[in-house]
Protein backbone atom coordinates (compact mmCIF):
# COMPACT_ATOMS: atom_id res chain seq x y z
CA UNK A 1 0.00 0.00 0.00
CA UNK A 2 3.01 2.73 0.73
CA UNK A 3 3.60 1.78 -3.15
CA UNK A 4 0.14 2.62 -3.74
CA UNK A 5 0.70 5.84 -2.20
CA UNK A 6 4.06 7.09 -3.42
CA UNK A 7 2.37 6.69 -7.08
CA UNK A 8 -0.71 8.71 -5.96
CA UNK A 9 1.48 11.18 -4.27
CA UNK A 10 3.49 11.33 -7.78
CA UNK A 11 0.67 11.50 -9.84
CA UNK A 12 -1.43 14.04 -8.05
CA UNK A 13 1.61 15.99 -7.33
CA UNK A 14 -0.12 16.72 -3.63
CA UNK A 15 1.22 15.33 -0.95
CA UNK A 16 -1.61 16.45 1.06
CA UNK A 17 -4.57 13.97 2.72
CA UNK A 18 -7.81 15.38 3.84
CA UNK A 19 -8.71 14.71 7.59
CA UNK A 20 -12.46 13.79 7.14
CA UNK A 21 -12.75 14.94 11.20
CA UNK A 22 -16.17 16.58 10.74
CA UNK A 23 -18.09 18.02 14.24
CA UNK A 24 -21.65 19.09 13.86
CA UNK A 25 -20.85 22.77 14.29
CA UNK A 26 -18.72 22.27 11.25
CA UNK A 27 -21.80 20.88 9.10
CA UNK A 28 -23.85 23.61 7.79
CA UNK A 29 -27.13 24.01 8.75
CA UNK A 30 -29.06 23.00 5.45
CA UNK A 31 -27.19 19.83 5.44
CA UNK A 32 -28.37 19.38 9.40
CA UNK A 33 -31.64 20.33 8.41
CA UNK A 34 -31.82 18.35 5.65
CA UNK A 35 -30.46 15.06 7.91
CA UNK A 36 -32.86 16.05 10.83
CA UNK A 37 -35.92 15.91 8.54
CA UNK A 38 -35.50 12.40 7.40
CA UNK A 39 -33.82 10.77 10.97
CA UNK A 40 -34.96 13.31 13.54
CA UNK A 41 -32.78 15.25 15.71
CA UNK A 42 -31.15 11.76 16.97
CA UNK A 43 -27.82 10.03 16.61
CA UNK A 44 -28.85 8.61 13.18
CA UNK A 45 -29.90 12.20 12.27
CA UNK A 46 -26.51 13.30 13.16
CA UNK A 47 -24.52 10.53 11.68
CA UNK A 48 -26.79 11.54 8.36
CA UNK A 49 -25.54 14.87 8.42
CA UNK A 50 -21.62 14.16 8.74
CA UNK A 51 -21.98 11.56 6.41
CA UNK A 52 -23.38 13.97 3.92
CA UNK A 53 -21.01 16.40 4.80
CA UNK A 54 -18.33 14.27 4.14
CA UNK A 55 -19.21 12.94 0.71
CA UNK A 56 -19.76 16.26 -0.56
CA UNK A 57 -16.34 17.53 0.22
CA UNK A 58 -15.12 13.96 -0.98
CA UNK A 59 -16.94 14.47 -4.49
CA UNK A 60 -15.38 17.79 -4.40
CA UNK A 61 -11.76 17.00 -3.61
CA UNK A 62 -10.87 13.78 -4.79
CA UNK A 63 -9.31 14.00 -8.32
CA UNK A 64 -7.02 16.56 -6.26
CA UNK A 65 -5.65 14.24 -3.55
CA UNK A 66 -4.30 10.95 -2.73
CA UNK A 67 -5.63 9.83 0.57
CA UNK A 68 -7.68 10.79 3.33
CA UNK A 69 -7.89 10.55 6.81
CA UNK A 70 -11.24 10.25 8.89
CA UNK A 71 -10.80 10.47 12.87
CA UNK A 72 -12.43 7.62 14.25
CA UNK A 73 -13.56 9.33 17.65
CA UNK A 74 -15.79 12.45 15.20
CA UNK A 75 -17.83 9.41 15.13
CA UNK A 76 -18.03 7.28 18.26
CA UNK A 77 -19.41 10.33 19.59
CA UNK A 78 -22.39 9.96 18.48
CA UNK A 79 -22.50 6.14 19.08
CA UNK A 80 -23.11 3.06 16.56
CA UNK A 81 -24.89 5.17 13.65
CA UNK A 82 -21.50 7.45 13.72
CA UNK A 83 -19.73 4.27 13.57
CA UNK A 84 -21.49 3.31 10.50
CA UNK A 85 -20.87 6.61 8.94
CA UNK A 86 -17.36 6.07 8.98
CA UNK A 87 -17.50 2.96 7.45
CA UNK A 88 -19.87 4.36 4.89
CA UNK A 89 -16.80 7.01 4.58
CA UNK A 90 -14.41 4.60 4.05
CA UNK A 91 -16.05 2.84 1.84
CA UNK A 92 -17.40 5.66 -0.19
CA UNK A 93 -13.73 6.77 -0.32
CA UNK A 94 -12.48 3.82 -1.56
CA UNK A 95 -14.76 3.74 -4.32
CA UNK A 96 -13.64 7.16 -5.29
CA UNK A 97 -10.35 5.50 -6.11
CA UNK A 98 -8.59 7.55 -2.38
CA UNK A 99 -6.36 5.66 0.18
CA UNK A 100 -7.68 6.10 3.89
CA UNK A 101 -5.62 6.15 6.69
CA UNK A 102 -8.02 5.63 9.80
CA UNK A 103 -6.73 7.83 12.10
CA UNK A 104 -7.46 5.70 15.37
CA UNK A 105 -4.13 6.10 17.48
CA UNK A 106 -4.82 2.88 19.24
CA UNK A 107 -1.92 0.27 20.84
CA UNK A 108 -2.58 -2.58 22.93
CA UNK A 109 -0.93 -5.71 23.99
CA UNK A 110 -1.35 -8.99 22.56
CA UNK A 111 -4.44 -10.85 21.62
CA UNK A 112 -5.96 -6.65 21.78
CA UNK A 113 -3.50 -4.98 19.84
CA UNK A 114 -4.21 -7.98 17.44
CA UNK A 115 -8.04 -7.37 17.70
CA UNK A 116 -7.74 -3.64 16.78
CA UNK A 117 -5.35 -5.07 13.89
CA UNK A 118 -8.11 -7.18 12.79
CA UNK A 119 -10.84 -4.80 12.73
CA UNK A 120 -9.01 -2.00 10.53
CA UNK A 121 -6.80 -3.49 8.95
CA UNK A 122 -7.39 -7.31 8.34
CA UNK A 123 -10.07 -10.44 8.18
CA UNK A 124 -12.34 -12.18 10.45
CA UNK A 125 -13.47 -15.19 10.11
CA UNK A 126 -17.32 -16.30 10.70
CA UNK A 127 -18.14 -19.87 9.59
CA UNK A 128 -17.71 -19.96 6.32
CA UNK A 129 -17.24 -16.66 5.12
CA UNK A 130 -14.54 -13.95 5.87
CA UNK A 131 -14.74 -10.38 6.22
CA UNK A 132 -13.44 -7.15 6.13
CA UNK A 133 -14.45 -4.92 8.98
CA UNK A 134 -13.43 -1.34 8.78
CA UNK A 135 -10.72 -1.92 5.97
CA UNK A 136 -8.62 1.12 6.25
CA UNK A 137 -5.37 1.08 4.18
CA UNK A 138 -3.17 2.75 6.82
CA UNK A 139 -4.07 3.44 10.34
CA UNK A 140 -2.11 5.33 13.48
CA UNK A 141 -0.67 3.62 16.13
CA UNK A 142 0.20 4.84 19.91
CA UNK A 143 3.74 2.75 20.53
CA UNK A 144 3.34 3.44 24.35
CA UNK A 145 3.34 0.27 25.03
CA UNK A 146 6.36 -0.69 22.96
CA UNK A 147 6.80 -3.84 20.54
CA UNK A 148 4.16 -5.83 22.13
CA UNK A 149 1.64 -3.21 20.88
CA UNK A 150 2.97 -2.27 17.58
CA UNK A 151 3.90 -5.95 16.55
CA UNK A 152 0.43 -7.43 16.27
CA UNK A 153 -0.37 -4.57 13.64
CA UNK A 154 2.52 -5.59 11.75
CA UNK A 155 1.72 -9.24 11.96
CA UNK A 156 -1.98 -8.62 10.57
CA UNK A 157 -0.77 -5.44 7.64
CA UNK A 158 2.07 -6.68 6.29
CA UNK A 159 0.10 -9.62 4.30
CA UNK A 160 -2.42 -7.51 3.58
CA UNK A 161 -0.04 -4.95 2.33
CA UNK A 162 -1.44 -2.34 3.98
CA UNK A 163 0.52 0.05 6.37
CA UNK A 164 0.50 2.42 9.49
CA UNK A 165 1.98 5.22 11.07
CA UNK A 166 3.36 5.43 14.29
CA UNK A 167 3.24 8.90 16.56
CA UNK A 168 6.76 9.76 17.01
CA UNK A 169 6.63 13.60 17.58
CA UNK A 170 2.93 14.68 17.82
CA UNK A 171 2.31 18.42 16.56
CA UNK A 172 -0.26 18.88 20.15
CA UNK A 173 1.01 22.00 22.77
CA UNK A 174 2.12 19.81 25.59
CA UNK A 175 3.86 16.58 23.86
CA UNK A 176 6.92 17.66 25.26
CA UNK A 177 5.66 16.23 28.61
CA UNK A 178 6.38 12.85 27.71
CA UNK A 179 8.15 13.00 24.17
CA UNK A 180 10.70 15.49 24.44
CA UNK A 181 12.08 14.02 27.68
CA UNK A 182 15.62 13.11 27.51
CA UNK A 183 16.19 9.25 27.55
CA UNK A 184 20.43 8.49 28.32
CA UNK A 185 20.70 11.79 26.75
CA UNK A 186 18.62 11.88 24.08
CA UNK A 187 14.91 13.03 23.60
CA UNK A 188 12.52 9.59 23.95
CA UNK A 189 10.78 10.68 20.25
CA UNK A 190 14.12 9.93 18.71
CA UNK A 191 13.97 6.71 20.43
CA UNK A 192 11.17 6.50 18.87
CA UNK A 193 12.24 7.01 15.73
CA UNK A 194 14.55 4.07 15.72
CA UNK A 195 12.35 1.82 16.49
CA UNK A 196 9.98 2.97 13.56
CA UNK A 197 13.03 2.28 11.61
CA UNK A 198 13.84 -0.81 13.20
CA UNK A 199 9.98 -2.35 12.79
CA UNK A 200 9.78 -1.20 9.33
CA UNK A 201 13.33 -2.46 7.89
CA UNK A 202 12.12 -5.65 6.86
CA UNK A 203 9.16 -4.59 5.15
CA UNK A 204 9.78 -2.50 2.31
CA UNK A 205 7.84 -1.53 -0.54
CA UNK A 206 9.24 -1.46 -4.65
CA UNK A 207 9.10 2.55 -3.82
CA UNK A 208 12.11 2.56 -1.42
CA UNK A 209 9.73 2.98 1.65
CA UNK A 210 9.21 1.47 4.69
CA UNK A 211 5.19 0.27 4.97
CA UNK A 212 5.94 1.05 9.26
CA UNK A 213 5.79 4.82 9.09
CA UNK A 214 5.76 8.10 11.28
CA UNK A 215 3.63 10.87 12.67
CA UNK A 216 5.54 13.78 13.17
CA UNK A 217 3.75 17.37 13.58
CA UNK A 218 4.23 20.38 11.34
CA UNK A 219 4.66 22.29 14.79
CA UNK A 220 8.18 21.34 15.43
CA UNK A 221 9.81 21.60 11.98
CA UNK A 222 13.12 21.49 13.83
CA UNK A 223 12.45 18.50 14.85
CA UNK A 224 11.20 17.42 12.14
CA UNK A 225 14.73 17.52 10.48
CA UNK A 226 16.62 15.47 13.05
CA UNK A 227 13.62 13.11 12.53
CA UNK A 228 13.58 12.80 8.69
CA UNK A 229 17.66 12.01 9.22
CA UNK A 230 17.69 9.27 11.15
CA UNK A 231 14.22 7.72 9.46
CA UNK A 232 15.35 8.28 5.45
CA UNK A 233 13.23 5.59 4.57
CA UNK A 234 10.48 6.24 6.41
CA UNK A 235 7.16 7.93 5.55
CA UNK A 236 6.26 10.72 7.33
CA UNK A 237 2.67 11.77 8.17
CA UNK A 238 2.33 15.14 9.22
CA UNK A 239 -0.15 17.04 11.06
CA UNK A 240 -0.41 20.16 12.04
CA UNK A 241 -0.87 22.02 8.83
CA UNK A 242 -3.24 25.76 8.72
CA UNK A 243 -5.89 25.70 11.71
CA UNK A 244 -2.36 24.53 13.77
CA UNK A 245 -0.43 26.96 12.57
CA UNK A 246 1.80 25.26 10.10
CA UNK A 247 2.66 27.06 6.71
CA UNK A 248 4.44 25.57 3.47
CA UNK A 249 7.42 26.94 4.48
CA UNK A 250 7.08 24.95 7.80
CA UNK A 251 7.13 21.47 6.22
CA UNK A 252 10.29 21.50 3.91
CA UNK A 253 12.29 19.70 6.47
CA UNK A 254 10.04 17.10 6.45
CA UNK A 255 10.57 15.80 2.41
CA UNK A 256 13.69 13.94 0.93
CA UNK A 257 15.26 15.68 -1.72
CA UNK A 258 13.57 13.95 -4.33
CA UNK A 259 9.82 15.74 -2.98
CA UNK A 260 8.52 12.44 -1.05
CA UNK A 261 8.80 11.10 2.30
CA UNK A 262 5.85 13.26 3.60
CA UNK A 263 2.19 13.16 3.77
CA UNK A 264 1.10 16.38 5.18
CA UNK A 265 -2.68 16.38 6.26
CA UNK A 266 -5.11 19.34 6.84
CA UNK A 267 -8.37 18.72 8.68
CA UNK A 268 -11.01 21.93 9.60
CA UNK A 269 -8.37 23.95 7.66
CA UNK A 270 -9.95 21.84 4.63
CA UNK A 271 -13.52 20.71 5.41
CA UNK A 272 -14.97 24.15 7.53
CA UNK A 273 -12.79 26.10 5.39
CA UNK A 274 -16.24 28.11 4.23
CA UNK A 275 -15.76 29.49 7.76
CA UNK A 276 -12.27 30.84 6.91
CA UNK A 277 -12.72 34.64 6.45
CA UNK A 278 -10.45 33.82 2.98
CA UNK A 279 -13.42 31.56 1.54
CA UNK A 280 -16.15 33.23 3.02
CA UNK A 281 -17.47 34.35 -0.18
CA UNK A 282 -18.36 30.72 -1.01
CA UNK A 283 -20.88 30.85 1.51
CA UNK A 284 -22.19 27.74 3.43
CA UNK A 285 -24.44 26.70 0.23
CA UNK A 286 -20.75 26.05 -1.44
CA UNK A 287 -18.58 24.76 1.57
CA UNK A 288 -17.56 21.65 -0.49
CA UNK A 289 -15.92 24.08 -3.63
CA UNK A 290 -14.44 25.96 -0.57
CA UNK A 291 -12.65 22.92 0.64
CA UNK A 292 -11.16 22.20 -2.87
CA UNK A 293 -9.76 26.07 -3.31
CA UNK A 294 -8.31 25.42 0.06
CA UNK A 295 -6.93 22.28 -1.45
CA UNK A 296 -5.73 24.06 -4.51
CA UNK A 297 -4.16 26.61 -1.93
CA UNK A 298 -2.52 23.84 0.39
CA UNK A 299 -0.86 22.19 -3.04
CA UNK A 300 0.47 25.09 -4.28
CA UNK A 301 1.80 26.45 -0.67
CA UNK A 302 3.81 23.22 -0.41
CA UNK A 303 5.27 23.02 -3.79
CA UNK A 304 6.52 26.38 -3.69
CA UNK A 305 7.92 25.95 -0.63
CA UNK A 306 9.73 22.67 -2.08
CA UNK A 307 11.20 24.52 -5.37
CA UNK A 308 12.39 27.15 -2.97
CA UNK A 309 14.33 25.51 -0.79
Amino acid sequence: MIDKLVEKIKKTQAPIEVGLDPMLSYVPDHVKAKAYEEFGETLEGAAEAIWQFNKAIVDATCDLIPAVKPQIAMYEQFGVPGVAAFKKTVDYCHEKGLLVIGDIKRGDIGSTSGAYATGHLGTVTVGSHTYSGFDEDFVTINPYMGTDSVQPFIDVAIPEKKGMFILTKTSNPSSGEFQDQLVNGRPLYELVAQKVVEWGRQHMGTCGYSYVGAVVGATYPEMGAVLRRLMPQTYILVPGYGAQGAKGSDLVNYFNEDGLGAIVNSSRGIIAAYKQEKYAAFGPQNFADASRQAVIDMQQDIAAALQSR
